[in-house]
């Protein structure tokens, strides 16, 4: 049996009305998928729950659902983890993201750090935003999330620094003496990690004066984006819903 695509729609979604598709959700249901008018899809906005719906008009430039019934059906993590990542160059920044919804963080924070080789500004930094957003609402649609995890706005260490800790702040370092084992429960945890050269001395003196505690995940060093979803897995898999 084929499975039912899932779209997210991002204006709210109510009663049994018809709703237009955006264009870039058009084009994956008419252009990539093929589906035709009487398709069955799911949809949802991102507030909680989703809808079944059908589509009832398919061409080229217009794409209409119908909605059929509400299903409150709710697939978050009782564990809120804010990925706080020093930014990685091109397709490591993409799996990172990807794989870390999917593994149910609820916010995403993008950090300039020292050692950050990735330096945009302006219009570029905007559209690579653009593209990450696509990246989580495209996870979102894949992994049978109802809830877009949110994007923060992309900003130096400093400033991250600068604001309170969400929950049990922690500090991916190969070099601490403690792994994630020794930690007390939590129900909502913050990980910041560096880029592909990690952070630099005096930025984890800097994270550990604002409350974050450094753990390791072994003895191996990982990169970056194996650093990140090794301990996003654990963390779930002990006090959220994995496992």
């Amino acid at each position: 049996m084929a499975r039912i695509p899932r779209i997210y729609h991002p204006e709210p979604l109510q009663g049994s009305r018809e709703v237009q598709l955006s264009e870039q959700a058009a084009q994956h249901v008419g252009r990539v998928l093929r589906l035709g008018v009487g398709a069955e899809l799911i949809l949802f906005d991102g507030l909680g729950g989703e809808y079944t719906a059908c589509l009832v008009e398919s061409s080229r430039r217009h794409v209409r659902a119908k909605l059929l019934g509400f299903v409150a059906r709710d697939s978050e993590s009782p564990l809120s983890i804010t990925l706080a990542q020093g930014v990685s160059k091109g397709e490591r920044m993409d799996y990172t993201l990807q794989k870390a919804v999917e593994l149910g963080v609820t916010h995403i924070v993008p950090l300039d750090t020292e050692r950050s080789v990735v330096n945009l500004k302006g219009e570029r930094r905007e559209k690579k935003m653009a593209h990450w957003q696509g990246v989580i609402i495209s996870a979102c649609e894949q992994c049978g999330r109802n809830t877009i995890a949110q994007l923060l706005p992309w900003q130096s260490l400093d400033d991250w620094l600068a604001s309170s800790v969400d929950g049990v702040g922690l500090l991916l370092d190969h070099r601490a003496e403690t792994g994630l084992e020794g930690l007390s429960p939590a129900t909502a945890l913050t990980l910041l990690i560096g880029p592909e050269g990690g952070l630099s001395g005096s930025e984890r003196t800097l994270a550990s004066t604002r409350g974050y505690q450094g753990v390791r995940l072994g003895p191996r060093v990982l990169r970056t984006e194996t650093a990140a979803l090794t301990a996003i897995a654990i963390l779930q898999s002990r006090w959220g819903d994995l496992g």
